[in-house]
């Protein structure tokens, strides 16, 4: 190819260097796959015969605080797109800088809510001035990636789904202008759900459809808005994410292989979303707000083709058969699958209370009133972003304790009782947990702060003096932890509380899954690095373990836990994401 022209979308099919081009795309997102599994995963999705890859790209975890950014090991994204270069796939980029993804706060970061004016995914400001300092460090790494330089990026995607957001006229061309002046070139798309494919679009980026049932309503309107160009389903969702205290949801796959069965027999391109979803590792999974606030759980497994562990599924092979009929390449072999091991449980044998803790964490704060979590000051002036905040006042009579409004997004009230003299005095500690900030889907984008956000009353009279700790557990404060002062686990340990145990993996390590039965709700620490949540209302009741986390011989286990233990815990071979139900 002589890498002038590039993909153009001048007809009624897209071509690619002049010759005709269908998009065979898949998601996969670098963030989500351990880096040790990415050329497994990529395999994978060229045995199926998938041509182009797609991936998000999350500002919130390449830029942490403001002025640090982040584009090593695990955020590789360079390596990510030169792997799949290598092993011939194409790649449409999303660099957001909203991507949603059932990412916290849509993979913006958290500091930009200190700002207490803040307006985001508008021309505000405060927004565009970051935006503008997050694309001077990303733009110039994939700018040599495009398809012109030789590179495998095809098409880069404005924004995402802002047709739903809609409240700025002018931010979707400051987002592609921000785009084009630092030296992208390529096709541009935007994506948005059928009823919003016009409050989405911007002049010079085609547009392309999120769904996951082909109506014709769909393709009218898309075809409607722009005759005569390509039709591209963005976002073909093939499956669902999961929320705690709900069933697994899962969408049949002879559903989904007649699905794009039909849209290929259409002449459409389309990308799936998932390929493989992978893991949503630590605390970075988002939550739903509307109708009604619901935590996304860890797993992003997506009932995808390829599963959280890399699996071949019903749908893998459905989809490998009918890919071969309109990909003119030879696919490779299908890769070998890893194995998987079910190891001795580890006992928990320390125990550490999360008193004992605090004096790991920066501050404490000392303010007279709450003071939500991204306005702590933390992180180098730039807040708390994920974990838990714990804040701690003097109550001296019993009552009634109201927080109206005011915790976000859930809180535990822990009661000390001293006695002096004849006076009761209760220090009363609410720790709150955050799950996340914002909605996936839908047409609203709030600055939903996260802790404490307005008074709690204690009857009907505001609680001050309060001492706040920041519990981020971050893998230096989990490292930290080693000098703590642990105790032999008791029959009676405190809650919340640390347990410490050991996992020994003989020869080279597996792949497994943490399970805990007996356990309550907290999170799993291996080798210090965050798996993420458990919660026995479910439905994912196993944490996928990746043997790359592992060591050979001896792994240290860390649970965090906030109610109460079993003191073991689990590992199987197998992955157990709840009961399933179809989506609806």
């Amino acid at each position: 190819m002589s890498r002038k022209v590039g993909l153009s979308a001048n007809s009624s099919q897209f071509t690619l260097e002049g010759e005709p081009f269908h998009i065979l795309g898949g998601s996969i997102h670098y963030f989500r796959v351990p880096r040790a599994y990415w050329r497994d995963r990529l395999m994978k999705m060229k045995a199926c015969g998938i041509n182009t890859l797609t991936t998000y790209v999350p500002w919130s975890l390449h830029q942490p605080e403001r002025g640090v950014f982040n584009f090593h090991t695990q955020l590789d994204l360079e390596a990510y797109i030169n792997l799949a270069a290598e092993l011939g796939l194409w790649v449409i980029l999303r660099p957001g800088p909203y991507i949603s993804s059932e990412l916290d706060l849509g993979g913006l970061p958290s500091w930009l809510l200190r700002d207490s004016s803040m307006r985001l995914r508008t021309t505000y400001p405060g927004f565009t001035q970051a935006v503008n300092t997050f694309f001077d460090k990303l733009i110039p790494k994939v700018v040599p990636l495009q398809f012109k330089k030789g590179g495998p990026i095809i098409a880069v995607q404005v924004e995402n789904g802002y047709g739903s957001f809609a409240k700025d006229e002018s931010y979707m061309l400051f987002i592609k202008e921000a785009l084009q002046t630092r030296g992208i070139s390529e096709l541009l798309f935007t994506s948005d759900n059928h009823n919003t494919l016009k409050s989405g679009g911007v002049e010079g980026a085609i547009r392309s459809v999120k769904l996951q049932k082909l109506n014709q309503r769909d393709i009218q309107d898309l075809s409607s808005l722009q005759p005569n160009s390509p039709a591209m389903v963005m976002d073909y969702w093939t499956g669902w994410y999961d929320v705690w205290g709900d069933l697994h949801h899962v969408l049949p796959p002879e559903d989904m292989v007649s699905t794009v069965r039909e849209i290929l027999r259409r002449g459409m391109s389309v990308n799936l979303y998932m390929f493989h979803g992978g893991s949503s590792f630590g605390f970075m999974s988002g939550a739903l707000a509307d109708p009604s606030y619901k935590a996304l759980v860890p797993s992003y497994d997506y009932d995808a083709p390829l599963s959280e562990a890399g699996e071949y599924t019903p749908k893998y092979h459905l989809l490998r058969d009918l890919l071969s009929r309109y990909n003119s390449e030879t696919f490779p072999d299908m890769p070998a699958l890893h194995y998987r091991e079910a190891y001795e449980p580890a006992i928990m044998y320390q125990h550490l209370s999360l008193w004992d803790a605090l004096s790991f964490t920066e501050g404490p704060l000392r303010s007279p009133k709450p003071v939500n979590m991204e306005n702590l000051p933390v992180n180098n002036g730039n807040g708390q972003s994920y974990g838990y905040t714990l804040y701690e006042t003097t109550i001296t009579s019993g009552g009634l304790l109201r927080s109206g409004d005011n915790v976000r997004d859930r809180a535990l009230v822990l009661a000390v009782i001293t006695c002096k003299r004849h006076k009761v005095q209760c220090d009363c500690m609410l720790l709150n947990h955050s799950s996340t900030q914002w909605v996936v889907h839908k047409p609203i984008l709030i600055c939903v702060l996260t802790g404490l956000v307005g008074d709690i009353l204690l009857n009907n009279i505001a609680l001050r003096d309060f001492k706040i700790y920041s519990l981020d557990m971050k893998p230096s404060f989990i490292d930290s932890l080693y000098q703590a002062p642990w105790k032999t686990l008791s029959e009676t340990p405190s809650f919340p509380g640390f347990f410490m145990g050991r996992l020994f993996a003989y020869g080279y390590p597996s792949d497994t899954f943490v399970t805990l039965p007996g356990w309550e709700k907290g999170a799993v620490f291996i080798n210090g690095l965050n798996l993420g949540r458990y919660w026995s209302i479910g439905p994912q009741q196993t944490l996928y373990l990746p043997s790359p986390f592992l060591n050979s011989g001896i792994n240290q286990v860390i649970v965090f836990e906030e109610q109460e233990g079993d003191y073991k815990v689990h590992f199987e071979d197998t992955p157990d994401l709840g009961m399933a139900a179809d989506i609806q």
